[in-house]
């Protein structure tokens, strides 16, 4: 009768959850309404970010899932969300699939939905890839990072695609013919959880998961851009303390890369081949969580914003200013670049641009998206045409310092080195940058890898296809 009591009794908790927490809706700042939940009642605000498809309602319902979260919920308040395109959160029908820097809005109008002023971060697998992003975009809300069978990026083709892998191809076919289906469900459970493999609850709920969580249209273009998506470059701008995790099998030495990437970053190697956390031994990862998250929160908080900071740098200026000025003259040349700066400002207004300095005919602004640094670029060497001027524009993502209203840091010089390298109307965006835009549909040229003057080392570059999206 005990044993049976003992058995019982997590299912019966697990329910109780589900009827008791509340599913709730943030509104992005484009509009989008995010899906959250919120439970527990532990010291710290910790957002829970699986992959790439969830259903917030639905996670209840996998005992070994709901007790992960019910141990996390003594240690904090546990804030978990559908991203965009999944789940109870707004569709993507007809647009592009979201990119990271869509996904880490996401997670910051949640936190402001909640009322959280910094979190720590738990991504696991590619909830991972934005966790990681999200730290260095927003070290302001963000308390540790922990990162659990994460692989921050795969190399890209010359054509700014990732390159033909046919085991990507088998499994967008194999989405396509079987989603949500138990065989597939099955398939998927003996790739990631092989100690899991015949338990008939997991595979029901999995495949029930897979619908409540969307179509099979949904979870291929979340695929795709979570194969093509690279933060490894952006790594070294998390500074928060954190914690990654692995199991023996492929993804252990792209662990051990990530976490020597991270300054304040320690490795737990794990003992099993399962990937999925809610098989294995679950309990010895759940220990390692916890005694970090004991950690972080005898850490003193800051009081302070961080003065380093992930930003994308937008270059910009007129080509051929000076032979141009000298031809009209300077009364006219003045109220040219006036209009120039006006139309300037307004698309920076447009995009979420931060105005840091012009000097002469040139902007430098900041932005915390690649692709809404773009795609601010590529509206303004359209809108100043009619002026009878041209402008070239650079694009890269890096870490800098913010000391009061000017910016310091290597990223500002290379920068300004990629604008140099492009031609009138044209944008021209770093590897980095490109790498961090998977998904956004913006196309691009290669340009090849350059050395740039004053910065060391040589940097991939390339030309923005096509500048009619904005």
């Amino acid at each position: 009768m005990l044993s049976l009591v003992w058995r019982i009794a997590p299912a019966l908790a697990s329910v109780v959850m589900a009827q008791t927490v509340q599913t709730r809706y943030a509104r992005a700042a484009d509009g989008t309404h995010i899906a959250y939940q919120v439970s527990g009642e532990g010291p710290l605000d910790i957002v829970w970010l699986r992959a790439w498809h969830s259903n917030v309602e639905h996670e209840w319902e996998e005992p070994v899932l709901a007790r992960i979260l019910r141990r996390l919920g003594a240690q904090g308040r546990v804030i978990r969300l559908d991203q965009r395109g999944t789940g109870l959160s707004d569709r993507i029908a007809h647009r592009p699939p979201p990119t990271i820097e869509d996904r880490a809005d996401d997670i910051r109008s949640v936190l402001e939905a909640v009322g959280s002023r910094r979190a720590v971060l738990i991504g696991l697998a590619s909830g991972g890839i934005l966790c990681a992003a999200f730290a260095a975009m927003h070290p302001d809300r963000t308390r540790a990072l922990v990162l659990y069978h994460t692989i921050p990026g795969r190399a890209w083709g010359d054509d700014g695609a990732p390159p033909d892998d046919p085991r990507l191809e088998r499994f967008i076919g194999a989405i396509r013919d079987g989603w949500g289906s138990e065989a597939f469900a099955a398939r998927m459970i003996t790739a990631s959880a092989p100690s899991r493999a015949d338990d008939r609850g997991l595979i029901r709920w999995m495949a029930e998961d897979e619908r409540l969580s969307g179509t099979a249209d949904d979870a291929i273009a979340l695929a795709w851009v979570d194969h093509a998506s690279d933060v490894r470059a952006i790594l070294p701008a998390i500074h928060v303390p954190t914690l990654v995790l692995s199991r023996a099998g492929d993804t252990l030495e792209a662990a051990r890369s990530m976490a020597a990437a991270i300054e304040a970053a320690r490795i737990v190697e794990l003992p099993g081949h399962d990937h999925m956390l809610i098989a294995g031994d679950t309990d010895a990862a759940l220990r390692a969580i916890s005694a970090f998250l004991d950690e972080v929160r005898t850490l003193e908080e800051p009081d302070d914003e961080p003065d380093r900071v992930l930003l994308t740098l937008l270059m910009t200026d007129i080509v051929g200013s000076t032979a141009l000025a000298t031809e009209i003259g300077d009364r006219r040349w003045a109220a040219l670049v006036e209009e120039h700066d006006v139309r300037i400002r307004s698309l920076l207004v447009r995009h979420r641009g931060r105005e840091i300095d012009t000097a002469g005919d040139g902007f430098l602004a900041v932005f915390d998206g690649p692709g809404r640094a773009i795609r601010c670029a590529s509206g303004v060497a359209r809108a100043v045409r009619d002026l009878g001027i041209e402008i070239r524009a650079g694009v890269h993502a890096g870490e800098v310092e913010e000391v009061g209203p000017k910016l310091r840091g290597i990223a500002v010089h290379i920068a300004a080195r990629v604008a140099a390298t492009a031609g009138p109307s044209e944008v021209v965006v770093s590897q980095t940058v490109r790498d961090l835009v998977a998904g956004s549909g913006i196309e691009f040229e290669d340009r090849g890898i350059r050395v740039l003057k004053g910065v060391s080392g040589e940097w991939g570059l390339f030309a923005v296809r096509d500048t009619s999206q904005s």
